[in-house]
């Protein structure tokens, strides 16, 4: 008890604030997050809160700005390839410790200083590995959210596999889509899987990060250019 009326007596400033939301988010989820509940949890009164966030939506690019302040610097001394792939993937890792923060990255309309310095940064691993701009351009279209270690989804979470299904359904959904029922009857699942029942988010994700980064250095070597010639 004394050191929880240590913390809520230590000055409020903006740091704090945004660290707090985050373990707020992390251990009651992103939607029970509000000013109020933030505010009894520093001990403070909402009010004060304003001194440091505008408005909630502030509070969550901030948020946004202490989880990608997680992720790697870049490893020096090695291939782009390698340096990339790492760095991506200490994004991944940053974002799977906060689970939230994905949702809330899709949700933003504009980059924070923050975002835009790691973006910035990648995009320098890139052209340092000898990619020209046009093809760096086309990379950055391509990678997508993986930049930030996650991938948006083409469908929703499917139902739990453990889920009775019909018989007559099962036989109908076989004769209309074949090739999708014999993926997801054949394919060893996951449950706990968000990509979709059946599939291992992480093989997942690294195959899909393997793929691109495997083509990108093949349209490198060649001196791709999306420019007629």
């Amino acid at each position: 008890m004394r050191q929880v009326d240590t913390l809520r007596r230590a000055p409020l400033t903006r740091d704090r604030v945004l660290r707090a939301a985050v373990d707020l988010a992390d251990g009651t989820g992103i939607d029970a997050l509000s000013m109020r509940n933030l505010a009894q949890t520093l001990g403070v009164v909402p009010m004060a809160l304003y001194k440091h966030v505008a408005n909630k939506e502030e509070l969550l690019d901030g948020m946004l700005d202490v989880v990608v302040g997680e992720i790697d610097p870049p490893v020096a001394g090695t291939d782009w390839q390698a340096a990339v792939r790492e760095r991506i993937l200490s994004a991944r890792r940053a974002l799977l410790r906060h689970p939230w923060a994905s949702r809330v990255l899709e949700t933003r309309t504009a980059a924070t200083p923050v975002v835009l310095q790691y973006m910035d940064s990648m995009i320098g691993m890139f052209r340092a590995g000898g990619f020209s701009v046009d093809l760096t351009h086309h990379v950055m279209h391509a990678m997508g959210s993986r930049i930030l270690g996650f991938s948006q989804e083409l469908f929703g979470t499917p139902p739990p596999s453990d889920a009775p299904i019909d018989p007559e359904l099962g036989r109908q959904m076989a004769e209309r889509y074949p090739y999708i029922t014999e993926i997801t009857t054949k394919v060893a699942h996951d449950d706990a899987s968000v990509v979709g029942s059946g599939c291992d988010d992480q093989f997942e994700f690294e195959f899909s990060l393997d793929l691109i980064l495997d083509g990108l250095e093949r349209l490198r070597a060649r001196g791709w250019t999306s420019r007629p010639d």
